[in-house]
């Protein structure tokens, strides 16, 4: 929009240095920090309202294992989608994909996505219940590797119980 103000005023000398398109689209998507806190929150409750609600649609005969799948699913992608309100998008993938991450992240998404084909496609509860339980524990290392020696307290946990 300046851009298209200075030409129309004729301020704009043609010059095609100064910020980048990406840095440009940076700077109109910028939100102010309560709008990313607010966004965040909303995102963050609607991810664990639909965990809860999938959980308790799980006992409905016939048809709660693949309403189970679904909410607890799309409650895991508010769940991840919620910090991209605090970090942004795009640190965000980055983040997931760092290389303490990137192990977690690709289990979390594949079995996100093969709990929705065990639901639906081969329509296998068990097959879907099981990916249930692999999204869950991936998801949950994936969040541990955001606390410093949180992975290295669980493992240590696990290695004295055996």
């Amino acid at each position: 929009m300046d851009k298209l103000k200075r030409v129309l005023s004729g301020q704009d000398d043609g010059n095609t240095e100064g910020p980048g398109i990406l840095e440009r689209a940076n700077q109109a998507s910028t939100l102010a920090w309560g709008t990313r806190m607010k966004g965040f929150l909303i995102c963050f409750i609607l991810g664990a309202f639909c965990s809860i609600l999938g959980t308790c649609l799980l006992w409905l005969p016939g048809v709660g294992l693949p309403v189970f799948a679904v909410f607890y699913s799309l409650g895991n992608i508010f769940a991840l989608g919620s910090t991209m309100f605090l970090i942004g998008p795009l640190r965000q993938v980055k983040t997931m994909c760092a290389k303490e991450r990137a192990l977690a992240t690709v289990i979390m998404l594949v079995c996100l996505v093969l709990t929705l084909c065990a639901a639906f496609w081969w329509k296998n509860n068990g097959l879907a219940l099981l990916f249930c339980i692999l999204q869950f524990l991936a998801f949950t290392w994936y969040g541990l590797s955001y606390i410093p020696f949180a992975r290295d307290a669980v493992l240590k946990l696990f290695s004295m119980c055996v």
